[in-house]
């Protein structure tokens, strides 16, 4: 059998093991549920470092540690905060408005996972699809299939030890194009979470299913002069060089008033940042760049004396970030875009209003909706830039990579961050299990209609659209007024009906109750 076919049959048959997980899944109660996903963030936390460094092996992206700490943060950190997330059964209930919620399952998840991020990701959307009584299927990328499948793996068997169904958790060993598509399309998948590049997160929006996408990150990192300089550098630094730039909320750009340039750029030094001159920018453009002035896949989450090499020229061993200086956003200058390794576009301004300009052209180039980074102590600018900026996670004095994430702030954990409307997604949150329930609603009434079977003396009339209207009081005449001639009553459409047809009506109905 060919690939192509192999695959979709894969996909069928699995959609019909997850339809029948389903039925079982949603009689859990949260006891159980809870359980089960404690067993999968635990055995998925054991196995971090084995993960990474098959990840590592098998992408050759990013940094071994650096994945090691997100696999740990998609299982522990993101258990600690579900644990006493209510998901089954009756979730909140308001006793003055007579108002009861209930979470049931949305059905089988469908789980696209990326290469950048592949087993912390997997794991993610595993723990949070049980913890929301839902079977999932994952739909690996190609460059990542061994490692995906083996977090996948250890997802299912921690999930039936601790007593979900067999094929709780599902991936797919034959990944292909037409087998995914047959996933995000079929009508037993209930709904897809989509990471990966713009591509397939549009194919998941055109799928005709449900669909939460996370769009690209194009992260400005502004920091005023305000700011505790050394802080804001080491963060800037921090997240950019985390993973090696694989986090779509890596910061992309550092902007700076010119006032602060010159101490911003020795604490870059100071950090191990390397400022390239415009022969290397030159050169790294050349490397990073497609025929179609596209970031090249081959340079995705390198280390940056890798690239420089491959570049053509040489940087010390231990640097953490090749810094390039930047006069535009756009083509013109085709580094301000979402970089996906270890590389920083510098800007300077000369206020805080034009670092605000600056960063909203920034965000509008492959990053609107996403996230931005402000490093400040003047609240009334940071609350200027919460207002005016297009993305939907303004993160103060915080790196941007694990601020948006939520591991140094207090946003949920999610590996899956929505844009919102701006970036083409149905959510601007981060996703977790809440969005995976259907939720119900039970209320009882708290403002009853008055009762009465006697007719009004006055009925309403219909005014010249068709809204039914009481009506106007009468004024009594002067007896010196003229007569006026008694007007035709108004018609109705093609009924050619009058008012007093419509009292008649009226009339009638009422008398026969």
């Amino acid at each position: 059998m060919d690939k192509d076919l192999a695959s979709i049959q894969e996909v069928r048959d699995m959609l019909r093991k997850a339809q029948e997980v389903g039925q079982v899944l949603k009689d859990f109660d949260q006891t159980l549920i809870d359980q089960i996903v404690a067993r999968m963030a635990s055995k998925g936390l054991q196995a971090s470092e084995r993960l990474a460094k098959l990840a590592v092996d098998e992408t050759g992206f990013g940094r071994y540690e650096d994945k090691v700490i997100k696999n740990q943060f998609a299982t522990r950190e993101l258990w600690e905060y579900i644990k006493s997330l209510k998901t089954c059964g009756v979730i909140r209930q308001d006793q003055e408005a007579q108002l009861y919620e209930i979470a049931v399952p949305m059905g089988t998840v469908a789980g696209i996972i990326p290469s950048t991020n592949p087993t912390s990701t997997a794991m993610y959307k595993a723990i949070i699809a049980l913890k929301a009584r839902n079977p999932i299927i994952l739909s690996p990328h190609p460059g990542a299939v061994n490692c995906i499948t083996e977090a996948a793996r250890i997802m299912a068997d921690a999930a039936v030890e601790a007593g979900a169904p067999q094929h709780s958790v599902q991936c797919m060993t034959i990944p292909s194009l037409d087998g995914t598509t047959e996933l995000m399309r079929s009508e037993l998948t209930a709904i897809i979470l989509a990471t990966g590049g713009t591509a397939m997160v549009r194919a998941a929006y055109s799928s005709g299913r449900p669909a939460l996408g996370v769009g690209p990150g194009n992260v400005p990192a502004y920091i005023e002069q305000s700011a505790d300089v050394p802080k804001a550098v080491a963060d800037v630094v921090a997240g950019k060089s985390f993973d090696h730039g694989t986090v779509c909320a890596s910061e992309q750009s550092l902007i700076c008033c010119q006032v602060i340039s010159s101490r911003v750029l020795d604490e870059l030094r100071a950090n191990r940042c390397y400022i390239c001159d415009s022969r290397e920018k030159g050169l790294l453009e050349k490397l990073m760049l497609d025929e179609k002035g596209n970031i090249s896949s081959k340079i995705v989450g390198r280390a940056p004396e890798v690239l420089a090499e491959w570049a053509g020229f040489k940087v010390p061993r231990d640097t953490r970030v090749l810094v390039v200086m930047m006069q535009q956003v756009g083509r013109e200058d085709p580094l301000s875009c979402e970089k996906l390794s270890p590389v920083l576009g510098f800007y300077t301004v000369g206020s805080w209003q034009e670092g605000c300009e600056l960063s909203i052209k920034i965000l509008n180039y492959g990053g609107v909706g996403h996230s931005m980074a402000l490093h400040s102590q003047d609240e009334e600018i940071i609350m200027e830039f919460a207002l005016k900026k297009p993305a939907m996670r303004v993160l103060v004095n915080t790196p941007a990579t694990h601020g948006a994430i939520g591991y140094t702030t207090g946003l949920p954990p999610a590996l899956t961050l929505g844009c919102g409307t701006w970036g083409g997604s149905s959510t601007s949150d981060n996703v977790g299990p809440l969005h995976l329930v259907n939720i119900k609603r039970l209320v009882r009434e708290t403002r009853p209609l008055a009762a009465t079977t006697e007719a009004p003396s006055e009925h309403w009339r219909y005014d010249e659209q068709y809204r039914y209207r009481p009506p106007q009081p009468q004024v009594e005449k002067s007896p010196t007024a003229t007569p006026v001639e008694t007007a035709t009553p108004r018609t109705y459409g093609e009924t050619r009906l009058n008012e007093d047809d419509v009292e008649r009506i009226i009339r009638e109905f009422q008398n026969q109750q």
